[in-house]
């Protein structure tokens, strides 16, 4: 008789379906309960390296190089062109004010003041020649006021005695009318005489006044082209040393060329290259220093020079203190230009993760070491070590402060030791 067999319900395969099943039910509740979500990558700690946020005095300053100038600089220039005929002194020799340094030579100069002295001899001779013949004009109308004079009284006594006699009829009246027309006429003569004197005189005077302005005016500008003819002497113009002289015997030099320049070597300033990026931040008055065989010594701005160049401009500093001893001409030193007062500031050291972020985000280390987050935050002002944080951080908070190149876009690191 055949007997009936039971089938099993709990089959081994049965109980691995039903296990793996499990497991994979339990990993996707899992992962909607406690997974947010993020895009993680492991990350070994040694590789990263994790600063601190802090709070305390913030300086902004930038860093500049600049390069060690005389305190003052007179340069040479050709004020007339010429041929270089003679140098009295060679470059890099010292020099006190007033030394020939060279002289030069121009023909149609020397020229020009022959022809402008003639000019002048000619016009003094005019000049002469005016005040002769006024004079000869006042003399000759003297004369002719003498003889007036002379005729005026020999008429006025025959008109005078024709008068009487005509009282008596012992002259006709025709006789005593023509002596007193004669005597009127040469009165009226010697009244046109004075008159014509007078306006000959102002005549001449304005004249004479013409003359010697014009021979005034002929004189300075004689002087002023003999000196132009000095200036082809070039001379020191001040105490210190002859750095360069671009000159040759015989070469041409043309007017406003420059020819050299004189230093001053007694004492020193700074004068720094800086970005325009900050033109508008520099002004009188800031502050900077700079290290200098084991000391640092402190710079004052004192004069800035707007012009654009390369995309740069330049600033002078002089020094607060004494100058550093053993300090040279044409060094160069890397100056800390402070842009600002100190202020309290949430701080965030800087590093590499900046060029990937742009100071917009950073990955902030949890509590426990383990992980880091991506946050986003805002920072203000730098320095070379430090960002002012705005926003987003709080100061004893950890960063990850260096490269993020290898991280991509990763939301969550975690730090494995």
């Amino acid at each position: 008789m055949d007997r009936k067999i039971e089938k099993k319900k709990w089959t081994p395969k049965k109980v691995t379906a039903i296990s793996v099943t499990g497991v994979i039910i339990f990993i996707i509740i899992y992962s909607l309960l406690f997974d947010d979500g993020s895009s993680k990558l492991n990350v070994e700690r040694k590789k990263v390296t994790v600063s601190t946020v802090q709070k305390g005095p913030f300086q902004e300053y930038i860093p500049v190089t600049g390069a060690i100038i005389p305190i003052k600089t007179i340069y040479l220039d050709a004020v007339e062109g010429g041929r270089v005929e003679e140098i009295f002194i060679e470059a890099g020799s010292n020099v006190q004010k007033g030394d020939k340094i060279l002289r030069l030579g121009n023909t149609n100069l020397l020229l020009d003041i022959m022809f402008r002295e003639a000019e002048l001899s000619e016009q003094s001779n005019n000049l002469r020649n005016t005040r002769l013949d006024m004079e000869k004009n006042r003399l000759a109308l003297r004369t002719q006021l003498v003889e007036l004079d002379y005729q005026i009284k020999q008429l006025k006594r025959a008109y005078e005695r024709n008068a009487k006699l005509l009282k008596k009829n012992l002259i006709s009246e025709e006789e005593f009318a023509q002596s007193r027309d004669e005597y009127q006429y040469y009165k009226k003569r010697k009244k046109l005489a004075i008159e014509s004197f007078k306006q000959d005189s102002i005549f001449r005077k304005v004249q004479i006044e013409q003359l010697e302005k014009s021979l005034q005016s002929m004189r300075e500008n004689l002087e002023l082209v003999r000196q132009k003819l000095d200036n082809l002497v070039i001379e020191a113009p001040i105490t210190g040393q002859l750095t360069s002289l671009n000159a040759e015997i015989g070469e041409l030099k043309s007017a406003g060329e420059r020819l050299g320049q004189v230093d001053v070597l007694d004492a020193f300033k700074v004068r720094a290259s800086i970005d325009e990026h900050y033109l508008a931040r520099i002004h009188l008055g800031l502050n900077g220093e700079f290290d200098f065989a084991g000391e640092t010594h402190r710079l004052i701005t004192q004069k800035i020079y707007p012009e654009i160049r390369d995309g740069r401009f330049d600033v002078d500093m002089a020094f607060v203190q004494e100058e550093p001893s053993g300090i040279r001409r044409g060094q160069t030193v890397h100056i800390r230009l402070e842009l600002g007062d100190p202020a309290e500031a949430v701080l965030l050291a800087r590093g590499g993760f900046y060029q990937k972020t742009g100071g917009q985000w950073v990955y902030v280390v949890d509590e426990d070491g383990n992980s880091a987050v991506k946050r986003r935050i805002r920072l203000g002002r730098q320095n070379p070590q430090m960002f002012e944080v705005l926003e987003g951080l709080q100061p004893g908070e950890k960063v990850i402060t260096s490269s993020y190149d290898n991280f991509g876009d990763i939301d969550k690191l975690i730090l494995k030791q």
